[in-house]
This record gives structure tokens, sequence and C-alpha cells, in this order.
């Protein structure tokens, strides 16, 4: 059988993630689709809009058979470990043919080129970097100057490194590389709307105006850009106040937290070097808010979404020793939801590597399981569901990574 991977967010699922889905069935020839996505926080330093198992029951009613969560540590990660973490459990679920991801640039082979370029890391690119990071400017800024004047086609290659869909492209296959995998890329140029586009064109818009959308309450315009079963499904949510808009939502406990630890433990948050840990802490203790805070924070050297996740890694208490630890260690598979296709895929997944870590219930696998560092991954799961919650205008409930049933449909 044909098995596509997809990585994604849904924050939320709509009619782009869904021409995307339906395109990459057309060309990978799958007869089953398994997405890996971001769980209650993501990846630009930001809360998801609604949490994680309703993004899983978006995702199986746009088609998907098999819904795993990214665990946080990585959904908040930058680009590289982000889709290091994702590379990893499709790999280890040894089932999965082929990927399929959105980009910019439709052209898979200039991303395998650039691709190609930062797994090998040749020397002199390497001495491009370093050249371009003494300037003083933000490492994704270097790494696209270097990656320029080394390939010697600037126009050939222009504005790719510096578009987000790309970006992800590219350090999906670098992954794809780095673990040798036999996983077979695809990709779905993205047009009509850019990522942080705010129109709406025929029928298409990005995530970044839907939350838009909701945020001003216009929740009528929203039913033109998502599938109707999902309108229904998001539309429920909003009535309920089951969302959360943004990072706002928690800024008095961001703020508190950075009050309450000392510089030095700033500095062991992930992200934080160079006496940035000063300035947060000088930031923290004069602001109210966070657009205030990562104004006054933000440099041409700290972009501002780097400033953000630190934000999170401060909420969720996660520091560098935690994100060492993601970096050598496999992730367990976390299942959120499945339809009937989705139970034999898991079916075949125990079959292939009987020594898989499977969660499907996490009572079961934090009482059973003797390793320390998954359990630890978990756990930074269960404490950015509880913090999430609290962003809720009604029903906060707490332990809800216990106490939620799988997506089943």
């Amino acid at each position: 059988m044909g098995v596509l991977g997809i990585i994604a967010e849904y924050n939320p699922f709509h009619n782009g993630h869904l021409y995307h889905l339906i395109e990459s069935k057309k060309i990978s020839h799958s007869d089953y689709t398994i997405a890996i996505i971001s769980g209650n926080f993501v990846q630009r330093g930001n809360t998801s809009i609604v949490d994680k198992w309703t993004k899983a029951e978006m995702a199986l009613l746009g088609g998907v058979d098999l819904v795993l969560e990214l665990p946080t540590i990585y959904s908040i990660s930058s680009a590289e470990n982000f889709a290091d973490g994702a590379i990893k459990i499709l790999n280890s679920l040894q089932i999965v043919d082929s990927i399929s991801f959105g980009s910019e640039s439709g052209d898979i082979n200039l991303l395998e080129t650039i691709a190609d370029v930062f797994y090998s890391e040749p020397k002199e690119y390497v001495s491009l970097l370093n050249h371009e990071l003494s300037k003083g400017i933000s490492y994704p800024k270097a790494r696209e100057n270097a990656a320029l004047m080394y390939l010697k086609d600037i126009r050939k290659y222009a504005n790719i490194l510096s578009s987000p869909n790309n970006i992800l492209a590219i350090e999906y296959l670098k992954s794809l590389k780095k673990y040798k995998s036999n996983i077979t890329p695809f990709t779905i140029k993205r047009n009509k709307i850019g990522y942080n586009d705010e129109n709406v064109v025929d029928g298409f818009s990005s995530s970044t105006a839907i939350r838009k959308m909701i945020q001003k309450s216009n929740i009528s315009i929203i039913k033109d850009v998502v599938p109707s079963k999902i309108y229904e499904l998001l539309n429920d949510k909003i009535k309920k106040g089951n969302f959360v808009l943004d990072l706002s939502s928690f800024e008095k406990e961001i703020i508190y937290n950075f009050r309450k630890l000392s510089i030095s433990e700033i500095k062991e948050l992930p992200d934080v070097g160079e006496g940035l840990e000063n300035s947060i802490k000088s930031a923290a203790n004069m602001c109210n808010n966070l657009v205030e805070l990562v104004n006054i924070v933000k440099s041409k050297r700290y972009t501002q979404t780097r400033i953000q996740r630190i934000l999170l890694y401060c909420l969720l208490e996660i520091t560098k020793k935690d994100m060492l630890l993601s970096y050598k260690t496999q992730p367990y598979v976390r299942v959120l939801g499945m339809n009937s296709n989705g139970k034999q895929l898991l079916s075949e997944i125990t079959k292939f590597n009987k020594k898989i870590n499977l969660v499907t219930s996490v009572k079961d696998f934090m009482n059973n399981c003797n390793n320390k560092d998954l359990k630890r991954l978990l756990g930074i799961d269960i404490l950015a569901t509880n913090i999430y919650t609290l962003g809720y205008e009604y029903q906060s409930f707490a332990n809800l990574d216990y106490t939620q049933k799988l997506v089943i449909l």
C-alpha cells in the first residue's frame, strides 16, 4: 500500500490545506495518509487557535487517515528541529513511502540543491556563513546570504530562503538526507495566497487571515475559506469560548516567570545567549505586556519569532538541557485520532516496528515507560495542554491529556 506523510500545523485547517492534501495524494499515488501535526503551541512562537484534538478532527474530516502529534518541544523549535523531530517520527513508522509539503517555490530540485549545501556544509559555505554572522545579523539572514554567495546564482535562488514554507521544505529535505531515508519527497506550489496574506482569493485564505477574522469576530467570512464540516467544528469551539487567539493570553504568566527567574536561570532557556538574558530581565522588569517586551528585546540579530519562542520556553519551563535531549532522542509516536484506514495503518506500524514507543493512552505510557527522557518530553506536552486551556473563556479543565479520548471517525 502507498502511504503518504504530511507534516502540518493546521492552525486551522482551510481550503488551501485541502487542496494540498488532494494534490499530494494524486502525485504520490497514495492509498493512505498520515499527518504529523503540532499541538497546542506552534513553531513561530505562538498558540494554536484551537486544541490539538480539534485539529486532529479537522485533519480527519479533510481526508487524513491517521493523525499523530509532534511533541511540543519540536513543534515550538526552530525550523530545523521542527522538521527533524517530524522526520524522525515518519521514519520510525517504517511504512511511509512519500512525503509532500507545500512551498512557495514549487521546484523540488532547487530546494534539494540548497538542502544539499546545508546538509554537507562545504568549507567555503561555512566560511561565508561565519563572515555573515560576524556582521551581527540573525542566523536565518546570515545563512540565506551565505547560501546565495556559495551557489553563485542570486537570480535563480533569490527569495527561496526568505519564504517560510520554502525554509521548512529545505529542512525536511535536509533531515531526509541526514537519516538516509527512503521516503520520496514531493512539493506542491503554494499559490493565490501567501503565508501572511490577509486577503481572500477564490475561496483561499491563509491561516493568519482566518485567525484575524476570529479576532475581529468576522466568523461568517470563514465559511467561504474552510470546508463546511470544519467550519461547523471551528464555529462550535468559538461559541463555547474554547479557543486561544495568541500568546498574549498568557502575557501575565510569562512576565511573572521572567521576573521570578534569575538572570542565570533565564540564560538556561533555549536560544538565549550573548547577554540576551540581561535584556530580557530588564524588559520584563519594566513591561506590562508582551508586545512591548518583544519590541524592546528584538534586534537585527534576534528576530521577533525567535524572541516569541523564548517566551514560550519560559512559559512551558523548557531548558537548554531539554532541547539537547530532543536532538538526541527518538520521539514517541503519540496518536491523536484515526479513521478505519488509520486503524489498519496502526496495525501495520506495530507489525513492522515492534519496539516502537506508541502512545494511545498517556496514563498507561507514563506508568509503564522506563525511559525517563521520553517521559520528560511527554511531561512537557501534558504541561503545555494544562497551560493552554487557561486561555479558554470557559471550561478551562486540566489533565486533558489523561481524560480526552482519541478522535475516531
